[in-house]
């Protein structure tokens, strides 16, 4: 996985999101660093280390915690 480029690495983690974000996870601190720690080690198995994550989407846990509120406040894409 390490050849994908960064849409590439983009579109994996927004799958990844879908997949392991529960409808029932809140924007806490503990929740969100929860999912940042398990986004990590999934990418890392698959060969992608977290500053190419973070370069391709920023801040992971801002991603994370972002894409909660909007979605807490129903108006997630």
């Amino acid at each position: 996985m390490a050849g994908l480029d960064e849409h590439a690495r983009h579109r994996l983690f927004v799958q990844w999101a879908v997949a392991n974000v529960p409808d029932t996870v809140g924007a806490d601190v503990i929740s969100v660093a929860e999912l940042t720690q398990k986004l990590f080690a999934d990418a890392k198995a698959l060969g992608i280390g977290s500053v190419e994550i973070e370069e391709d989407i920023g801040s992971a846990y801002e991603a994370f915690l972002d894409a909660i509120v909007h979605r807490e406040a129903g108006v997630a894409e």
